[in-house]
């Protein structure tokens, strides 16, 4: 919000991302919406002019945007999002979370012991499918009480990786 309001609009900017994380928690890629008034007489910004301004005034942190579409005044990046993506990195044969490598440190979970039982994982991740009722994974005090717990979940898969990790952080 603060990059955008560097480019000078008329009226201050209301930001609205598709989704929050959960602290400790990182989105690989994210959407937002904005309305940017332009003073009398300036013209919209393009879609690239936008993307370079507002990258521009994001230096130095770690994040860019990648691209930048006109929508219509109604859409909403929460609302009107038609499905969200998870992805959850798992290390495992970690024995201790320090030993997790720096760059994966934030990115992945290691849980405690070494033996993952991926078929039981998929059999279990197959009761998941469908539409169902997660009343039961919402806060007690959500803040959106009024919204739907009922979801559509249409695909999990669960797999393991090349082995990548295990071979370039032996010990």
């Amino acid at each position: 919000q603060k990059a955008a309001e560097k480019l000078k609009p008329l009226v201050p900017i209301k930001f609205h991302i598709s989704s929050r994380t959960d602290a400790g928690v990182h989105a690989l890629c994210n959407s937002a919406h904005l309305d940017i008034q332009r003073p009398p007489g300036k013209p919209a910004f393009s879609e690239e002019q936008l993307v370079h301004g507002l990258n521009h005034h994001l230096k130095p942190e770690p994040i860019s945007i990648l691209n930048a579409h006109r929508v219509s005044s109604d859409f909403h990046a929460r609302f009107s999002a038609l499905s969200r993506t998870y992805i959850y990195r798992l290390l495992v044969g970690c024995p201790h979370h320090t030993a997790v490598p720096v760059f994966e440190r934030d990115l992945c979970w290691a849980p405690p012991g070494g033996y993952l039982d991926v078929p039981a994982m998929r059999d279990a991740a197959e009761l998941l499918l469908g539409t169902h009722d997660f009343s039961t994974f919402r806060s007690h005090n959500s803040e959106t009480p009024f919204k739907s717990p009922i979801r559509t979940i249409l695909q999990i898969d669960i797999q393991p990786s090349s082995g990548f990790l295990s071979h370039h952080y032996q010990h």
